[in-house]
């Protein structure tokens, strides 16, 4: 079972885009739950998001503790000493950042990821919407969903603006670097 978890500040999209997630690995054909905590639901909150997949049903139903996978839409939200206690020996960690992978050498036991979701994002004309670029890395970095499954997921569940939404999580997908 993979353990997913979501970082991000309130407005960033952290919980759509873990729902998003977790519906292109149910049209991968895996079985995801999903769920979310928030306090102040205000812009700007911390806000973690919970994804959990398997090939098999989930029966499981408590908050995640040790992840193998973390995805950080605010490298401000990063800890490494937390990261290390909590994170699993094999994990992945998706960054969204514009430093270089030397800048987060305490991660580096951990096989890491990072992309600048926000600047791609804003080159395809969506602002400061960043969450289906940070998705198009993220399917890089774990291999999984394919691409093709998270695009037609975004598709289907973007409200508005899906073509530079889908061009935003190619974008990220192509431009994903790794330690």
């Amino acid at each position: 079972m993979d353990e997913i978890k979501f970082y991000g500040l309130g407005g960033q999209g952290v919980v759509m885009a873990s729902q998003m997630l977790g519906f292109a690995f149910f049209k991968g054909g895996f079985y995801p739950q999903c769920f979310s905590v928030f306090g102040g639901e205000r812009r700007g909150a911390p806000v973690v998001s919970f994804l959990r997949v398997d090939q098999e049903k989930i029966l499981l139903k408590c908050g995640i503790k040790h992840p193998n996978e973390m995805v950080y839409l605010d490298e401000s939200l990063i800890e490494p000493l937390e990261v290390k206690s909590l994170m699993k020996s094999d994990g992945k960690i998706l960054i969204n950042s514009r430093q270089p992978t030397g800048a987060f050498k305490p991660l580096h036991s951990f096989r890491l990821g990072l992309v600048d979701a926000r600047a791609i994002s804003e080159q395809q004309g969506l602002g400061h919407t960043f969450n289906t670029a940070i998705l198009g890395a993220y399917c890089r970095l774990a291999g999984k969903p394919s691409l093709e499954v998270l695009l037609a997921s975004i598709e289907e569940m973007v409200p508005a603006k899906k073509k530079k939404n889908l061009a935003a999580a190619r974008q990220a997908y192509e431009q994903l670097e790794t330690n």
